[in-house]
């Protein structure tokens, strides 16, 4: 289960556009992601693809490539409470860049327990500065719902998924 990063999606898809475009196709991608439901994003997304079609085939293109990624959170029905926080790799980036200050100098590893060694010691260091995301409090539905996708049910309404 992917949750593909929306801000990176729609950077990739405008780079496609002349310059006098993209704060407009920047802003319809921007609405899309932020409908409510896994349906109504999804269908204001075919919208921008037909659009988009006129204009640009590599931007079509970029746009199919992930497009049932992009909408994880919504398909799992999580997008309202924890889309804020995990619609994009930021939370992720942070930590990373964390850890690479705190082991980015070492040149030399003897072996892979003294690079996993130091890559824990690193997170524990930076875990008393981490924030908590945004909707945190709606974790444990994610956790429901993911398990419910991989017993093969559909989040939404819990039937079989084919």
């Amino acid at each position: 289960m992917i949750q593909r990063c929306q801000w990176h999606k729609r950077e990739n898809v405008v780079s496609y556009l002349p310059k006098s475009q993209q704060a407009l196709w920047r802003r319809k991608l921007q609405q899309a992601y932020e409908k409510p439901t896994y349906a109504e994003a999804q269908t204001a997304l075919h919208r921008i693809r037909q659009g988009l079609r006129l204009l640009n085939a590599s931007a079509v293109a970029s746009l199919d490539e992930g497009m049932k990624e992009i909408l994880t959170l919504h398909r799992l029905g999580v997008f309202s409470g924890l889309g804020i926080s995990l619609k994009t790799t930021n939370c992720l980036a942070s930590v990373l860049a964390q850890v690479a200050r705190r082991t980015g100098k070492v040149c030399r590893w003897r072996n892979s327990d003294q690079k996993q060694r130091w890559v824990a010691s690193a997170l524990l260091d930076i875990e008393p500065k981490l924030h908590r995301i945004k909707g945190y409090r709606h974790l444990p539905l994610l956790r429901a719902a993911l398990q419910g996708e991989i017993r093969g049910q559909s989040p939404a309404t819990g039937d079989q998924v084919a």
